[in-house]
Order: C-alpha cells, then sequence, then structure tokens
C-alpha cells in the first residue's frame, strides 16, 4: 500500500481521485472505480505499488512501437487492474483482476530492481505495458525518474485517460506515449470501455507531444462491427494527420475474439486494408498493419523515394536505410527516434 501522489482531500474524510479522467469522489473505506485506489481515513492509497504480474524483455516493436528505437530490447513491466472495462480485452486476465484476493503470482518488484534487471537484460529502455500504466501510476513514476537517471528510454502503452495533471507530473520522464484510440464515437467509448468523455485520451494524447515533446504512435484494434466503419476510422485518420502530424505512425491491428466479445469474428485481412487506405487517403505517411505477421505494411517505406528502411516479420527487424531520424537515401525526415 503506497500514499497517491494526486488526490484532493473533501469534507466528510471523502477524497477525489486525480490520477485518471474518472476523478472518481471516493467515500471512506471505499475505493475508485479501478477498485485499485482507495480510500483509508480520509487519505487515498494506491493498492498495487510494485505489484507486478508480468514482465519480460521484449522487442520493442511488441508495443507495438515502429519509430521509436526499432529493433531494441524494452523490458517490459504489467501490474493488475485497469479503469477500462473492455469487453474485449487482449489482457483480460491482468487487467480485469482488481481484487488482490486473486492476484496469483504477483510478485514485488521495486523500481531500483526494476531498473537493473532491464540493465541486466540489456534492454535500451523500460515501458510499463499490459495493463493500463496509471493505475499504478506512483510506481511507474518513480520506476520512470530512476530509469533516465541510468540512461533507459521510457514508454507508457496507456488507454490514454490520465489527466492533465498526472500527465505533467510524469511528463518530465517519459519518451513515448503509446496510445490507444479505440474509435470515434461515443456510443463506440460508451459500449467498449465504459468510459463517457473519451476525447479527454485526444487530449492528452497531444499534450503527450506537444508540450512533453514525446513520441506519439497510435493504435486502433480493428472490431468488426464495432469500429470498422468508415466514419470512425476516417474520424481517427484525420484527428492524428490535423492534431499530431502526418509522420505520426497508426498502427490498425487485428482482433482476435477474447474475454466477452468471443461470438464476433477474427477482423478480416480486407477490412485492415480498407483500414490502411484510408490512413493514406487522409494523408498519413505511416499506416502499419498489426498482429498480420509477413503482411507488406509491417515495413517502414519512405514516402518520398519508395526505398525500404526498415524491414520488419513480426517481432524480427532490420534496419536497412536509416541515418539518424532520416532515410540515407534521400533525406525525407521519417520521424524515427534512435541512437543517432
Amino acid at each position: 500500500m503506497h500514499e497517491a501522489l494526486l488526490f484532493e482531500k473533501l469534507p466528510s474524510s471523502f477524497v477525489r481521485c486525480g490520477t485518471c479522467q474518472w476523478r472518481c469522489t471516493i467515500a471512506p473505506g471505499e475505493s475508485g472505480y479501478c477498485r485499485i485506489y482507495q480510500n483509508r481515513d480520509g487519505s487515498l492509497y494506491n493498492l498495487n505499488y510494485a505489484q507486478v504480474s508480468s514482465m519480460a524483455a521484449d522487442p520493442i516493436e511488441k508495443k507495438p512501437l515502429f519509430h521509436f528505437y526499432p529493433g531494441s530490447l524494452c523490458f517490459s513491466l504489467g501490474g493488475w487492474g485497469c479503469n477500462f472495462h473492455c469487453e474485449g480485452c487482449q489482457n483480460w486476465q491482468i487487467s480485469a483482476v482488481r481484487d488482490r484476493e486473486r492476484w496469483y503470482g504477483s510478485r514485488e518488484v521495486l523500481p531500483e530492481v526494476a531498473v537493473q534487471l532491464a540493465q541486466n537484460y540489456d534492454c535500451q529502455g523500460i515501458s510499463w505495458t499490459y495493463n493500463e500504466p496509471s493505475i499504478w501510476f506512483e510506481y511507474t513514476l518513480d520506476s520512470a525518474r530512476l530509469a533516465k537517471e541510468r540512461g533507459l528510454y521510457t514508454v507508457y502503452v496507456t488507454n490514454g485517460y490520465l489527466t492533465p495533471d498526472a500527465l505533467d507530473t510524469i511528463g518530465p520522464y517519459l519518451d513515448a506515449w503509446r496510445v490507444d484510440v479505440k474509435g470515434f464515437s461515443d456510443i463506440l467509448y460508451r459500449k467498449l470501455t465504459k468510459i463517457m468523455h473519451w476525447r479527454g485520451v485526444l487530449e492528452v494524447a497531444e499534450r503527450a507531444k506537444h508540450k512533453w515533446n514525446m513520441h506519439v504512435e497510435v493504435v486502433t484494434n480493428v472490431i468488426p462491427t464495432m469500429n470498422d466503419d468508415d466514419e470512425q476510422l476516417k474520424g481517427i485518420a484525420a484527428w492524428i494527420y490535423e492534431k499530431l502530424g502526418e509522420l505520426t505512425p497508426w498502427h490498425v491491428t487485428r482482433f482476435h475474439p477474447q474475454y466477452q466479445m468471443m461470438d464476433l469474428p477474427m477482423t478480416p485481412l480486407a477490412t485492415l486494408e480498407h483500414a490502411y487506405d484510408i490512413g493514406r487517403a487522409a494523408g498519413l505517411k505511416f499506416v502499419y498493419l498489426g498482429n498480420v505477421p509477413g503482411h507488406e505494411s509491417e515495413n517502414t517505406v519512405c514516402y518520398s523515394c519508395g526505398k525500404l528502411d526498415v524491414a520488419r516479420s513480426g517481432y524480427e527487424t532490420r534496419i536497412t536505410g536509416l541515418a539518424g531520424s532520416k532515410c540515407q537515401f534521400c533525406g525525407a525526415e521519417l520521424n524515427i527516434r534512435t541512437n543517432g
């Protein structure tokens, strides 16, 4: 148990959490929507500080991040719980578990240990992923500070529902913001995630890029009959182009039936290729298909000269034409962060 950093004390020992955009008002002895932040005697506490459900040395491409230190290893940690209740969650075994009594196999990995493990496994960076990182905000903040001191890059793989205050608190210590944009309508977000104010996800992503100069990549898991219509896909693509820039990667990924959405089919390849076409028509230079190993859209091809700059097959990556962030063949800016 760890005292929360961002909360407001209210009359009658109530508190208001300031970590995510639910901004829960919590009575004494009760928990917020995520059930991970709890009011104890008029103060707010995080219940899963350093409680790790999963950790691995992953290729950065697994996040997926394609324009951020391509080919590097990233030490990845996940905790428990989520502030969304997505019906088709791909990691529901850890994100849908909100009661401590069900945290089977949980391990305590303090920030110092996590950063040391990243270095031991020759990782260039560290990421908080698998479940929503804002659920253990204080832990990720302490870990990110230490990681930056040790020269590691830092990554949030997030649903993007952090408050602006929380983003500004961790902003100096985060390098990459890999955000899910699940759709582009009130109806979709209410049905799929149960949240009401989804445009806050967009606003915080814009803030991550423009205020904190984070590298931003966007993922949309394309779900048949839910967010695969042209209106939503065009809305996402236009927002990326207008607010994040034409060089921002957009990953349109294949849905696999999971959790409470076992009745839906896997996303047809034709649907993903149509989403790709929508992204390119909107002006985006880099649209990638995800969960389709071997598809040619996994590669980074220069939009200016057409040469292959990064070749990918699954999580295997081969750099063929980069000069820092640019195409080595023609000098076009590709918006790729590297060591160079």
